[in-house]
């Protein structure tokens, strides 16, 4: 036995063992750091599914890794045989796999952000961003211990490494032989654990097989590793438009397409229309919303966003389409909801499309988008001037303005200061012909969480996460801004909309769920009274609906294309919101939340009653009410791939 493990392919086992256990060790670390979110719901049952399922992915990722120093260790070439040969490999076997275990714990931080693992868009996510490095920095600093936890990984990987020794064989020939066997018997299960099954005629594993090993789609990170993700979603289509239904039953089913725009007493032409998008507003810090957490004493932590709801039109069932900044833009402002990967980062992102901008410049409207952070940050510049934005005021616009601190004011890693920018957004809009556009996108309640210096003492730390701080001074922000706008002779008659791009770090479970991580507030404010002030607990509500249900305001009667619904015209009972995440999509409607995988549906809730999500009633409910939750989103699916990857965005 001992001599089997020093020849070359005991060497490779005995090290792939060993890179096995550090690829485990790193999952632990990942479930010690998102504890919150996977350890009230883990089980026995559960944890020995997410076992099975992690050798899956983990063999797959590893002989991905590891496939170059296999190749090498294997060869039967003398030539090999060599002290500095095998220092070489030494170094590539630890290199690999030390890059992928390092990517798990980065992957570890910034999934709290994500709700998924980092696959291969987010090298065109921050491609613009020339703030990473002190970001990465903060945060070396920050999970120091996930630092030591990575050298100690790649101690083990060091010091853990075998050497073969050639000398084993007693004759060449033993040498030769052992090796070419080695190798026709290496190379089909490398195949098949990259592949991740031996059946014959099975498709490769993809992200979505993670589904498969767990309760709820947010699991799936604990199945999954972060080389793994990555590594099979570089240069992968991103839409592939399924086949559930022919063409006319499609159109019968569901159609993004509204056809006949509805035009009554609440329409008025010329109104302007101010659309404030909140950096990781969620809904559990505003208390309105949350009466009957803590025992009803949550008060939350934006007092003057609370004191708007009261005098506005919102929904207590309200959800983001995506997990990203760059998710909100399009859902907003085009009616496209997030699926599979952020649209910015697709090809699809150069598909026509007319959004709101668009729609009101044709209408006359001036349209102008605010964002505080470097004219290429995230892409929304370029986004915006492809939807049809005629201006845009960035960190270039704001530094060249007389009446502001410039640089001084900028928080040193995204944007400037939401209080100032917000008042230049002001400025602006006092300067641009009505009616008028204007979209803005906050940023200082957006990870590392830091305040100016002026406000440090007043906003401090409070309710056990970094980010209630930062929503204070955003919530102080916006009370500034709305105090000075009331006396701007637009005013009155102005649509404002008050949204989140997405959830962030919540303290509460009901919040943690699947579905509660997409919970944010919209709001719609009309200070001439247009919609009364009113908290709707029959609809459900979603960013996607934002756009159909401004242009019911401002009378704009053209056919356009949205995933989502006018919510001032549609029978609440007709209202859904959609949203996806690792593989798996989820619909909410009526009482229900549906969860398909696109092939199977894997759970089924009464959301309402069920907030916490523990009881999955897909084997006990009628066939009927399931079936038609899933065709309906079988049909939303249908239609968004088939328009993406065949460019039809327009009506």
């Amino acid at each position: 036995m001992k001599r089997c493990l020093h020849t070359p392919l005991g060497a490779a086992l005995l090290n792939m063992l060993v890179a096995y256990v550090v690829m485990m060790l790193s999952r632990v670390a990942f479930f010690i750091e998102n504890w919150a979110t996977f350890a009230p719901y883990m089980s026995w049952e559960l944890l020995g599914n997410l076992l099975r399922g992690a050798w899956v992915f983990d063999t797959s990722a590893l002989l991905y890794l590891n496939s170059l120093y296999l190749a090498l260790t294997l060869l039967p070439l003398h030539l090999k045989e060599r002290p500095t040969c095998y220092q070489a490999l030494r170094w590539l076997y630890v290199v690999t796999n030390g890059i992928g275990v390092g990517a798990n714990l980065v992957d570890a931080v910034y999934f709290k952000y994500t709700g998924r693992r980092t696959t291969a868009t987010i090298f065109n996510e921050f491609s613009n961003e020339s703030n990473l490095t002190s970001i990465i920095g903060i945060e070396l600093l920050h999970h120091w211990y996930l630092v030591l936890a990575f050298f100690v990984f790649i101690a083990i990987l060091w010091r853990c490494f075998t050497k073969p020794q050639p000398h084993v064989y007693r004759r060449p020939w033993h040498y030769y032989l052992s090796q070419v066997l080695a190798i026709i018997v290496a190379v089909p299960l490398a195949i098949i654990g990259i592949r991740g099954s031996a059946t014959a005629g099975t498709r490769p594993i993809t992200i979505n097989n993670a589904n498969q090993y767990v309760n709820r789609p947010i699991e799936a990170a604990l199945v999954l590793n972060t080389p793994f993700s990555i590594i099979r979603s570089i240069g992968k289509a991103t839409f592939e438009p399924p086949s559930y239904f022919a063409a006319d039953e499609l159109e019968a089913i569901y159609s993004p397409i509204h056809r006949h725009p509805v035009v009554d007493s609440l329409s008025r032409s010329g109104r302007n229309v101010v659309i404030l998008i909140v950096e990781s507003m969620g809904k559990e810090y505003i208390g309105t919303f949350n009466h009957e957490l803590d025992s009803g004493t949550y008060r939350g932590y934006m007092p003057f966003v609370d004191s708007l709801v009261a005098e506005s039109y919102t929904f207590a069932y309200s959800y983001a389409n995506g997990r990203k900044s760059m998710d909100a833009m399009p859902s907003l402002l085009c009616g496209l909801p997030m699926m599979v990967e952020p649209l910015f980062t697709t090809p699809a992102a150069l598909n026509a499309m007319r959004g709101l901008p668009a729609m009101l410049d044709s209408a006359g409207y001036t349209t102008a988008f605010f964002h505080g952070g470097h004219n290429l940050s995230m892409g929304f510049s370029a986004f915006a001037r492809h939807i049809g934005f005629q201006h845009y005021y960035g960190l270039n616009q704001y530094c060249q303005s007389q009446r502001h601190g410039g640089m001084n004011d900028w928080d040193g890693k995204w944007a400037i200061w939401d209080e100032p920018f917000l008042q230049y957004m002001l400025d602006e809009l006092e300067q641009l012909p009505q009616p008028f556009l204007a979209a803005a996108f906050t940023a200082t309640s957006h990870h590392p969480y830091n305040l100016p210096e002026a406000y440090r003492h007043i906003f401090l730390d409070e309710g056990g996460q970094p980010i209630h701080k930062c929503v204070r001074y955003t919530d102080m922000a916006l009370r500034r801004f709305f105090a000075r706008a009331s006396h701007e002779p637009w005013f009155s008659n102005t649509v404002f909309v008050l949204v989140a791009d997405h959830t962030s770090l919540n303290s509460h479970r009901v919040y943690q769920t699947d579905l509660g991580l997409y919970s944010i507030p919209i709001i719609f404010y009309t200070p001439d009274g247009t919609l009364p002030p009113t908290l709707r607990t029959d609809a459900i509500a979603q960013q996607t609906d934002v756009t159909p249900t401004l242009l019911h305001l401002l009378g704009i009667a053209e056919p356009y294309l949205a995933f989502g619904c006018d919510l001032l015209a549609t029978p609440a009972a007709d209202t859904w919101a959609i949203s996806y995440n690792s593989g798996t999509y989820q619909l909410v409607k009526g009482d229900w939340l549906l969860q398909f995988d696109g092939q199977h549906v894997k759970g089924l809730y009464r959301f309402k009653t069920d907030p916490l999500l523990t009881t999955n009633l897909t084997d006990s409910l009628p066939a009927q009410q399931q079936g038609e939750l899933k065709r309906l989103l079988q049909a939303i699916i249908q239609q968004y791939m088939t328009r993406m990857s065949q460019n039809h965005l327009l009506p």
